[in-house]
């Protein structure tokens, strides 16, 4: 059965703990706000007029790129206004997942890893190693698709496989001259923000930083990134007080270190981004601290035979 094409909605949640994946194409696509996952994200980019931002970096995409971006990280896909059919292939894996999946010293989240010397979101694989990555893609879709009593061991298979494809490209990728973002003010700003998320930032105090109109930081930021300087503030702050919660730091330290001010912006912020407290975040991480292996049993046990 060949894989299914999606038309795109607005789900940016897993409903389970291990991988999803979907073929998406749209002849015309939607815009997608700026957002974050708490999962690992693999965009294989088929067709279509993007510019794709993730934090303070910007990619121009060109058919079978390849995007790689870690949880938490800001990213948002930018339409150009020629038309385009959009088509891409967009896995999802759970974080608990891959790292349990992954052997000592062979980890598949290496390549994801924003740390490592020569890191870059975006690989661009040619000729053979593309068309192998393509085919694993494109199996790993048609097993889901089955009902065929092995189709869990072999969606796992071929998981593996898009996994040490991706991390020897990234391995090879470091090793070249990464991919810059565009000279642009506005890309400086993205990076300060990133950096200095935890001060007291407004609009005024990046304009007179960069030496720029605050009218055109406005525009120019909008028209690039998506949403305005305020809501990226925000959005990022709120990123790193999810990060810190997952990491078991308390809440009154949480809003002072992410920049808020007090801790009654704090929740506000929180519950309108999340619908949920900081609090009731904090416990629900706790509880599935508990939950067991992500990787099926019947699967793990067969791996360690």
């Amino acid at each position: 059965m060949p894989p299914k094409t999606l038309r795109f909605d607005n789900r940016q949640h897993m409903k389970g703990n291990t991988f999803e994946i979907f073929r998406y194409k749209d002849d015309y696509p939607k815009e997608v706000t700026l957002h974050h996952h708490d999962f690992y994200e693999i965009y294989f980019f088929l067709s279509g007029n993007v510019q794709y931002n993730i934090e303070n970096r910007s990619y121009l995409l060109t058919p079978g790129d390849v995007l790689l971006i870690s949880p938490m990280e800001l990213h948002q896909p930018m339409f150009g206004q020629e038309h385009r059919t959009y088509e891409r292939i967009v896995l999802w894996i759970d974080k608990q997942f891959l790292e349990g999946f992954s052997l000592p010293g062979q980890e598949f989240t290496k390549c994801f890893d924003t740390g490592l010397p020569g890191h870059t979101n975006l690989l661009r694989p040619e000729g053979i190693a593309r068309q192998y990555l393509t085919f694993l893609l494109e199996q790993l879709l048609s097993e889901l698709a089955t009902e065929d009593p092995y189709q869990e061991i072999a969606s796992m298979s071929y998981l593996a496989q898009v996994l040490v494809a991706l991390n020897r490209l990234a391995l090879l990728n470091r090793k070249e001259e990464p991919v810059k973002a565009p000279d642009s003010a506005v890309y400086s700003v993205l990076g300060y923000i990133n950096e200095h998320y935890s001060e007291d930032l407004t609009l005024d105090h990046l304009a007179n930083k960069f030496f720029v109109s605050k009218y055109h930081l406005s525009r120019e930021f909008q028209r690039l990134v998506g949403t305005s300087v305020h809501r990226y503030i925000i959005q990022k702050r709120l990123v790193m007080a999810k990060q810190m919660l997952s990491e078991g730091k308390p809440s009154s330290e949480v809003y002072q270190h992410c920049g808020f001010g007090d801790y009654s912006n704090f929740y506000r912020a929180f519950k309108a981004e999340y619908q949920i407290s900081p609090k009731d975040y904090a416990l629900l991480l706790k509880e599935s601290a508990y939950r067991t292996d992500p990787l099926p049993k019947r699967i793990r046990d067969r791996l360690e035979k």
